[in-house]
C-alpha cells in the first residue's frame, strides 16, 4: 500500500490540494565548466509559505565563505548570522552582527578530498510575509574520510521587504558540477 501513497502523494504536489507541507521544486541550477562565482534564483513566485535550498557545493578557490543576498543585493544593513560548528573532536560557535548580508563564514572547506562535494540546506522563513524580518536556517556537512563536520547556522535579514530573487555567493567560484535546487514550501 505504500508506493501507492507515495505515487499519489506526488501526483499531487503543485496541485491546489495539496497536502500541508507539500514541497514543489522551482528552480535548479548546476555550475558548469569554468566555474560560477553566483548563483541566482530569479522572479520567485509569492506563493509559498517558506523556501528552502538543497545543494551540493564545491568551492573552486580558497575562500570557504558562503554568503547568501536577496533581490539582488548583498547590502541589507544591520543583518546577522550565528554558526555552530562541531568536527567529531571539538565544538566551536561564532557570531557576525551588523552585516549587509548573511555570510555563513569558515563553512566551505577548500582541502576536500578530489571530487567530493559538501551537502547543505537552507530554509528561508516566511519570504513573502512583508510583516516580519527574514529569518534563515542553514544546516551543512562534510564527510572528509573520516575528518568531516556538521555546521548549524541561523541567520537574520534585516529587511521586511519580500523576497522574490535568492543570491548564493562564494568569492571565488562554485567549482563545476555544484548543484542548487529551490522549493517552495505550502502550509505552515
Amino acid at each position: 500500500m505504500a508506493p501507492i501513497l507515495g505515487i499519489y502523494a506526488s501526483q499531487i504536489s503543485g496541485h491546489l490540494f495539496a497536502p500541508s507541507g507539500a514541497y514543489d521544486s522551482i528552480a535548479t541550477a548546476t555550475v558548469g565548466a569554468g566555474g560560477s562565482s553566483s548563483i541566482d534564483f530569479n522572479s520567485i513566485p509569492s506563493t509559498y509559505t517558506h523556501l528552502q535550498i538543497r545543494y551540493l557545493i564545491r568551492s573552486g578557490g580558497t575562500n570557504n565563505d558562503f554568503s547568501f543576498g536577496i533581490n539582488g543585493s548583498f547590502s541589507i544593513a544591520n543583518s546577522s548570522a550565528h554558526i555552530l560548528k562541531g568536527d567529531g573532536s571539538s565544538v566551536t560557535g561564532s557570531a557576525l552582527s551588523s552585516q549587509n548580508f548573511i555570510s555563513f563564514a569558515n563553512t566551505i572547506s577548500a582541502s576536500l578530498p578530489s571530487g567530493q562535494l559538501q551537502t547543505g540546506i537552507i530554509d528561508i522563513l516566511d519570504y513573502a510575509n512583508t510583516n516580519k524580518t527574514k529569518t534563515v536556517r542553514h544546516l551543512f556537512g562534510s564527510d572528509q574520510n573520516g575528518s568531516g563536520y556538521v555546521i548549524l547556522g541561523s541567520g537574520m535579514l534585516n529587511t521586511t521587504s519580500a523576497i522574490t530573487a535568492v543570491n548564493l555567493f562564494n568569492g571565488y567560484n562554485w567549482a563545476q558540477y555544484s548543484s542548487f535546487a529551490l522549493y517552495g514550501i505550502k502550509g505552515n
